[in-house]
């Protein structure tokens, strides 16, 4: 009679199996459709490898649950570990690198505005890249975070008291520190002459496909949403460490089954 360890265990990697054909699926068709942008580029990759690395172990674990392979189920195990501590470290990094940073209240401004130079070294070096920030700046084009604000066709009052998001204040919209003459919310006029220091003034453009994502500003407007998201998925890290560590009991207790039964043989 096949132990209970052994047959709960199946039924988990039986789950994570089919949980890994969509994952996968999904990952092969950003790959193979026809116009390909840098930000669908960008998250292909890490799909499909999440996929193929659900879709072995999830098989390593089934058949060695279910067909008794103890050399199978120690792999299993093995890299059931290994991922317990690699999910542990990165929650624990997460909230070590997001723990700096916070936007700046502006006067007369219903949002906040970002500074690059207030986030952790180690985020502040990701997104000065250029290679990374191009594949970030595609994927805020595509995702068209500016154009979205011209539907609202609002007045300079009603734009500087709206609830902007850190990227939209941080792309959309030059330092309040500019002086720049509000057009409309995409589109600024430059003074004459720039009495600021601040170096996204000169880098601001009413070019529709440049505004301000190659300003500090918008990148430090990224790592704020970062924070954000990063401090969400450390939480449910932690829901999913715990799940890992109730699987991976299950897994030596199944692992202990197969050795005491192949040792009866």
């Amino acid at each position: 009679m096949v132990k209970f360890s052994n047959t709960l265990l199946g039924l988990l990697n039986l789950l994570t199996m089919l949980l890994s054909i969509p994952i996968l699926a999904g990952g092969i068709w950003l790959s193979h459709r026809a116009s390909t942008t840098d930000c669908e580029r960008f998250l292909e990759k890490p799909v499909i490898a999440l996929g193929v690395f659900l879709l072995v172990v999830s098989i390593a674990g089934l058949i060695g649950a279910c067909c008794r392979q103890s050399c199978l189920l120690w792999i299993y195990l093995l890299v059931m570990f290994v991922l317990i501590v690699l999910l542990f470290c990165f929650t624990i990094f997460a909230f070590v690198v997001t723990n700096k940073g916070v936007g700046r209240v502006v006067s007369d401004r219903g949002y906040k505005e970002y500074r690059l130079g207030d986030y952790s070294n180690w985020l502040q070096k990701r997104v000065s890249s250029n290679s990374n920030w191009n594949k970030i700046k595609s994927c805020l084009q595509d995702g068209k975070v500016c154009q979205s604000l011209q539907q609202n066709t609002q007045t300079y009052n009603q734009f500087i008291n709206s609830n902007l998001s850190p990227i939209q204040a941080g792309c959309c919209a030059p330092p309040s520190e500019c002086n720049f003459l509000y057009i409309n919310e995409t589109v600024w006029s430059k003074p004459p002459t720039l009495n600021s220091t601040n170096s996204d003034c000169a880098t601001w453009s009413n070019d529709q496909n440049a505004l301000c994502y190659d300003c500090s500003s918008c990148k430090a407007g990224v790592l704020a949403n970062i924070k954000s998201d990063w401090k969400k998925v450390a939480v449910v890290n932690i829901v999913f460490l715990i799940f890992l560590i109730v699987v991976y009991s299950v897994g030596c207790c199944a692992f202990r089954n197969n050795r005491r039964d192949n040792s009866w043989k």
